[in-house]
């Protein structure tokens, strides 16, 4: 960005604004100098990381310039380094739309889906060798900045893909990301770039100490780390935590009148150099240009082997075919681009010591062991628990108290066990005892003949009530917002809160004894709760927690009664002519309405006002849809679950909870798992993406 000329120049300025503050003589005709050093050493220091005066000196003339603009208010300027910290607390953040939606990437694993993906790519495109552009994937959080005549006009979060919140005040903190930066040198008056927010693992590590010494929990993971803080409200807090940002995506951007698109945007490399030069911290320095695809597998393989080196986490390699023209001819699905994918790198995986097994009970009785393990940090995360399902799964891992243990985290993400070390045993481990008794109630266990987890039977078993309490409360369920886990477990250890009724009769007197409930947060709590009593009928059925019975059973259930206890009056016979209720789901059912204990709670909460009525919508017969049966697997690209089946109900459609002969089309996102498989066996069902299914709707 700088010549070694202009470095010079700006090192002389900045000695000469020094010597000028130390002898008072500094006045307003040198603001702009001020400002433009300033600018120049924020680059050498976020941007290089090659700083050349020291903070104090920095510091010193960041105060003078604060002080002239104080002094001088009309002489302050949008992109003046002072205006990146902004006064006081922002609001909520509102949701904007992105100019381009924000695609997913296709993964691959191995040599062997790269291979592949360039056999595609060169099929599609009818090209002999492709030229590819190869770069770190970076494990942090998406943003899109959006810059308009120079300036920082707007930095999103990625959100669903297609809108994500607006939080430019936040992204002015970060001191990589240029408050405005000479687009009009390339003839663009408005442009789109795409990055990811990060947090280097040395500014990670002094900020969980800092908490630490403050009293506080550590932050789990970079990653998380950086996200959480796109979301936090004040401003100057955002600014402690040293983020970085890496631009590596020109998504969209329109011509000033009579300019001519710049050579640099004909290629994906020549964008990332182009936005280098500009100040941003592009992965210019970190990428590789390969022609065809085994010079690609091999950066591939040369970056994954130096990962740990790299001042932040990355979790694989984004391959993109470089030519701009090509990309456009090679085009996307409604999911990702065909020009681009990324490639994972393998689960990261650590030893560490199996020290104990703790027995938790669910909100079904089920008793699963979680593994205590001496704290190892894996993929950026320190794993200290890691859950080992049930009994079977020890005997089968040969895992005993003190074994060494080799650990991965699955994509990642979820840690698990891998194998126990026998070889390394010193004969001090001994061999883990599944208890016979509940570790809360002591009632004995019962397991099912052809299940594998063993169950607390006693309904009355207080892990169970609480965890029962959590689902019912639950953003799914219920929805009553500030009544989370722990302030759940906290009210019932306090004995303000000994079951599911008792949500609506809380004594908030004494909650606001409590230290962290104020007026405000009990208020809120106050009318949350009396929302949650107007719920439609199968968020309640979902909310009790009835085994086997999800989101879409509750539906088929809701619509086939008037009030909720009509259902204590169907026969197992009765419940399987539903819609996809079987005999497990049926059992499960009838168990549970016909339990006294249950029946009572339900007369119960209808006193207290919960809707029990079934507010029954009238299903569209002349919809797109009408007669038609849909069933949803896998993440979809920009639509919610929730967003879509309302989408089949209005026009006139059923959502069905299993794939059977009866169901007419299966909707696939992202990582659709065995429903896709047992679809694809039966030829009367017909597999569709999101985009297809939004065609049918005429949406």
């Amino acid at each position: 960005m700088y010549s070694k000329e202009q470095t010079q120049n700006l090192q002389q300025q900045t000695e000469d604004l020094i010597k000028e503050h130390n002898s008072k003589s500094i006045n307003t005709k040198a603001i702009e100098t001020l400002r433009t050093v300033l600018r120049f050493h924020e680059y050498r220091y976020y941007i290089l990381n090659d700083p050349l005066i020291s903070d104090f000196e920095y510091d010193t003339l960041y105060k003078l310039l604060e002080k002239i603009e104080e002094e001088h208010p009309t002489l302050i300027t949008p992109d003046s380094p002072t205006q990146r910290v902004a006064k006081g607390l922002t609001k909520d953040f509102p949701t904007v739309q992105h100019l381009v939606p924000m695609l997913s990437l296709d993964n691959s694993y191995n040599s062997a889906d790269l291979i592949e993906f360039d056999r595609k790519a060169k099929e599609l495109s009818g090209v002999d060798e492709i030229e590819y552009c190869v770069e770190p994937k970076f494990d942090g959080s998406s943003i899109s900045l959006i810059y308009e005549n120079d300036l920082l006009v707007r930095g999103a979060t990625r959100g669903d893909g297609v809108e994500g919140d607006d939080v430019t005040t936040n992204i002015k903190q970060i001191r990589s990301v240029p408050l405005s930066a000479k687009f009009s040198d390339f003839g663009l008056q408005q442009i789109e770039i795409r990055g990811e927010v990060l947090i280097n693992k040395n500014n990670f590590s002094k900020y969980n100490a800092e908490l630490m010494e403050e009293g506080f929990s550590p932050l789990a993971n970079p990653r998380n780390a950086a996200a959480g803080t796109m979301r936090i409200k004040d401003p100057k807090e955002v600014a402690k935590r040293n983020l970085e940002a890496f631009v590596y995506h020109v998504s969209f951007y329109t011509m000033a009148d009579g300019q001519k698109q710049p050579e640099a945007l004909a290629t994906h490399s020549g964008a990332l150099q182009m936005l280098w030069d500009l100040g941003f911290r592009s992965p210019e320095k970190e990428k590789r240009m390969c022609n065809g695809i085994n010079d690609v597998v091999k950066y591939c393989t040369e970056f994954e082997a130096k990962r740990d080196d790299l001042p932040y986490e990355i979790d694989g390699m984004v391959v993109k075919v470089n030519n701009i023209a090509l990309q456009e001819k090679l085009g996307m699905t409604s999911h990702h681009p065909r020009w681009a994918i990324a490639y994972k790198f393998k689960a990261r995986q650590a030893t560490t010591k199996l020290i104990g097994i703790e027995f938790q009970v669910g909100r079904t009785g089920a008793v699963t062991p979680v593994a205590k393990l001496e704290p190892v940090a894996i993929g950026g995360v320190t794993v200290s628990s890691i859950s080992v399902h049930n009994a079977e799964y020890i005997n089968e891992k040969d895992l005993r108290i003190g074994d060494s243990v080799l650990i991965e985290r699955a994509g990642d993400v979820i840690p698990q066990i891998v194998k126990s070390l026998p070889d390394v045993r010193k004969g001090t481990e001994h061999k883990i005892v599944f208890p016979n008794s509940c570790p809360v109630c002591h009632t004995k266990l019962f397991k099912e003949e052809e299940e594998a987890v063993w169950r607390c039977v006693n309904i009355d078993c207080p892990a169970q009530v609480v965890e029962r309490i959590i689902h019912f409360v639950s953003k799914d369920a219920m929805d009553i917002r500030g009544l989370g886990d722990a302030n759940v477990r906290k009210f019932y250890d306090l004995k303000l809160l000994q079951d599911i009724p008792g949500v609506y009769s809380l004594d908030f007197k004494k909650i606001g004894e409590l230290e962290g409930f104020g007026k405000r947060s009990i208020d809120n709590l106050q009318s949350a709760i009396e929302a949650s009593k107007k719920q439609p009928l199968h968020r309640l059925i979902y909310a009790l927690g009835i085994r086997f019975v999800g989101e879409t059973t509750a539906k088929t259930l809701a619509q086939a009664v008037k009030n909720l206890l009509d259902i204590k009056n169907f026969t197992i016979e009765e419940l399987l002519l539903l819609e996809d209720v079987g005999p497990k789901v049926a059992g499960s059912i009838h168990h549970f309405f016909s339990n006294k204990q249950n029946i009572e709670m339900l007369h119960e909460l209808e006193k207290l006002g919960i809707q029990f009525s079934n507010e029954k919508k009238q299903l569209s017969t002349t919809g797109n849809l009408s007669g038609q049966t849909f069933l949803f697997t896998g993440t979809l690209p920009t639509l919610k679950r929730s967003e879509a089946e309302a989408m089949v109900e209005e026009q006139g459609g059923q959502i069905v909870s299993g794939v059977s002969a009866k169901l007419n089309y299966l909707v696939v996102g992202e990582d659709a798992g065995s429903k896709l498989d047992k679809a694809k066996k039966l030829n009367t069902v017909k597999i569709i993406s999101e985009e297809e299914f939004l065609k049918m709707i005429n949406r």
